[in-house]
């Protein structure tokens, strides 16, 4: 059960570091497209931005 826990948990850090990462890398113009800026890149990543980017 604990284990479980803890593999849920690093799953969900390891996908929010790859969306973190994947978002850091577009320039500036293509956030924009999506409607996005640098500063908004944490609050999607925390799930706090109000919609899916799910690919």
């Amino acid at each position: 059960m604990v284990r479980s826990s803890v593999m849920r948990h690093l799953k969900g850090w390891q996908e929010r570091r790859r969306l973190r990462n994947e978002l850091q890398a577009l320039d500036d113009r293509l956030l924009a497209d999506i409607g996005l800026s640098r500063g908004d890149i944490e609050a999607v990543v925390a799930g706090r931005q109000g919609r899916s980017l799910a690919a």
